[in-house]
């Protein structure tokens, strides 16, 4: 498994910053990723919810192009996510924006991975005035339709967590807020490390590190890719394992019907999913998954066929039609 390691020096866990709140461009980015590109079953019900929105507000071309600047992939532009702590969206879309041309060109291009941009990224790596006014519109209207009216559960959710993280914070030190950041967080001083696309280290050199909670974060925590840009650490807020948008009652009940973790299952298999790609997408153990799917299994919600060294797991019709959509004979 491929790590990120954090380098302390002595200064660093001196300097080492809990954000009192969510950021605004990341929650925008992650938000992206997750409605067109990610699959975390916890946001499942807020996909297809704010699928059918986007599209009744006339902003699906609006999504996929932000889907092209903000890919849930192993790298987007660092200037989408300024450093710093920016909870208002003004503020931080105000500094994207005014990105200088050289560096909009070199991150563009890092994400085209070196071909030439075309079409409006092109533009926009031209730092062209009226792509980047496009740019703004298309955040701000995305914003105002898909986040805004969630802007009350997601406060919640980050709030939880950061009183959670406040008490290890005022019980165990810095230390032990590092060590519980994540599941896969290892704190072996001077190094803090965690599940990551790729192997990296990020030497923090007494510039200290801002942890900024997300709640569409998922897999584990991010940092910036420029190394030499101020040391920021995001990272997934505590949450349960499928959420209800909204106070959705169909969801709610589902969930306390089958449990969380199996309503998740049952949501994120689809038209066919290995354990290994379910363990993934529930940020769970393959045994964990496992034993969910064969309790659905047992159930008649799921089926299970074996294909070569792997099994694939996939909704039968009875499961479709508790989720409220349809499917073939089990």
């Amino acid at each position: 498994m491929n790590r990120m390691r954090l380098h302390f020096e002595r200064e660093d866990l001196a300097r080492v910053r809990l954000a009192p709140g969510p950021d605004a461009m990341w929650e925008l980015v992650l938000s992206v990723q997750q409605l067109t590109g990610e699959r975390a079953p916890f946001f499942a019900l807020w996909r297809r919810s704010s699928a059918r929105v986007v599209t009744r507000a006339g902003l699906d071309a609006v999504v996929r192009a932000l889907g092209e600047l903000m890919p849930a992939a192993r790298y987007f532009p660092d200037f989408l996510t300024p450093p710093g702590h920016h909870p208002a969206l003004e503020t931080g879309l105000d500094t994207v924006l005014s990105t200088p041309t050289r560096r909009l060109q070199a991150e563009i291009g890092l994400l085209t991975a070196g071909r030439r941009a075309t079409g409006w990224l092109g533009e926009l790596a031209e730092g062209r005035a009226a792509i980047l006014d496009r740019l703004g519109g298309a955040v701000r209207a995305y914003h105002a339709t898909v986040l805004v009216p969630y802007a009350v559960e997601q406060a919640s959710a980050v709030q939880a967590d950061l009183a959670g993280r406040v008490t290890d914070l005022a019980r165990g030190g810095v230390e032990t807020l590092l060590r519980g950041l994540h599941p896969s967080a290892r704190w072996e001083p001077p190094v803090l490390s965690f599940d990551y696309p790729r192997d990296a280290d990020l030497r923090l050199g007494g510039r200290g590190l801002l942890l900024i909670p997300t709640f569409f974060g998922v897999h584990h925590p991010i940092t910036l890719a420029d190394r030499a840009l101020g040391p920021v650490l995001t990272y997934p807020v505590a949450r349960p394992a499928l959420w209800a948008p909204g106070g959705d009652g169909r969801v709610r009940d589902l969930a306390e019907l089958l449990g969380p973790g199996r309503a998740a299952v049952l949501e994120l298999v689809g038209d066919g999913l290995t354990t290994t790609a379910l363990a993934a997408g529930l940020n769970a153990s393959a045994s964990s998954a496992s034993r969910h799917a064969a309790t659905l299994r047992r159930a008649g919600l799921i089926r299970t066929v074996r294909q070569g060294q792997h099994v694939l797991h996939s909704r039968t019709r009875l499961g479709d039609a508790l989720l409220g959509g349809t499917g073939s004979e089990p």
